[in-house]
């Protein structure tokens, strides 16, 4: 525009039009940033998405049942629990969409396999151990996709691994807090917390050395089942305070015992030194006495 072409002071329209002209073209940089952002990010099937949901809303509603919850209770502990995780973390991370806005069909079949659940509990509690290991595998799922949601925003690696936690987790963590209780994953229990952090750390090493967004989510989900059924099978567990007292208590026990038995071991060396000092004097007095009587 040229200069004899500027809109004058006193045009109230040219005047609106310089101030929104800015503001307009710093929102559509944004929106192009957000929806580069978003086919960026990796591409996990609609179906696996469905898969967590659903496992997650039935170990929520299971959860509302033992609690003695109505329906309306056990429908909001199901949707905290499997889409609390990723609100928390687009709600922290204040970038592109949010998933349960985004994803029409995540709400309406958390909703339905919690109604499914609370009024036809039977054929869910006969099949716990398909129950756990799918819910390890939607553990591993959503610490990827959280981690990887981070990283495409272009956060530290750091925020990444604490925010794929926070996917994988964060809706059990508002669960136990709605329902007045620690926590479980701050208590003693075996690896499940630990576990997503093993899997977000792999999602986020191996995609910062080069490797793609596939093999990296594979990985994670593999790092994530792995480090729970290890924990399982050898029964380890997440250490409290008292054992790491205990083991410091050990290893203070091991470290004077040591002393100890170094302390033997430097007392029998004196005697020892002691009694051969003492025989060769002897001899020398043997030796002194026949050259006497010589």
């Amino acid at each position: 525009m040229r200069p004899g072409n500027r809109p004058r002071a006193s045009d109230p329209k040219a005047a609106r039009m310089h101030l929104i002209y800015p503001i307009l073209c710093s929102a559509s940089i944004t929106a192009i940033t957000a929806v580069r952002a978003a086919e960026s990010m990796v591409p996990v099937p609609v179906w696996m998405e469905m898969v967590a949901i659903v496992v997650a809303s039935i170990t929520g509603t299971l959860a509302a049942r033992e609690r003695k919850l109505d329906l309306v209770g056990a429908i909001c502990l199901a949707v905290l629990v499997s889409l609390g995780g990723g609100l928390l973390r687009d709600v922290i991370l204040q970038v592109g969409n949010v998933y349960i806005l985004n994803q029409p069909l995540a709400l309406p079949v958390s909703v339905i396999t919690a109604a499914l659940t609370f009024v036809f509990p039977s054929p869910f509690l006969k099949q716990d151990r398909v129950i756990a290991l799918l819910d390890i595998f939607s553990v591993g799922l959503y610490a990827a996709t959280g981690a990887d949601k981070a990283l495409v925003y272009g956060f530290e690696p750091m925020v990444c691994v604490m925010m794929g936690f926070f996917t994988a987790v964060g809706g059990g963590m508002l669960r136990d807090v709605c329902l007045g209780e620690t926590p479980r994953i701050f208590q003693r229990s075996t690896f499940y917390a630990v576990a997503a952090i093993g899997g977000s750390v792999s999602y986020t090493l191996l995609t910062g050395i080069g490797y793609s967004h596939i093999v990296a989510l594979v990985a994670c989900v593999a790092v994530t089942i792995a480090l729970r059924f290890l924990s399982l099978h050898y029964n380890i567990q997440s250490p409290t305070d008292e054992d790491i007292a205990r083991a410091a208590h050990k290893v203070k026990n091991r470290a004077s015992a040591l002393r100890s038995a170094e302390s033997l071991e430097r007392r029998r060396g004196r005697i020892q030194a002691d009694i051969s000092r003492r025989q060769r004097e002897e001899i020398r007095r043997a030796w002194r006495g026949r050259y006497r009587r010589r």
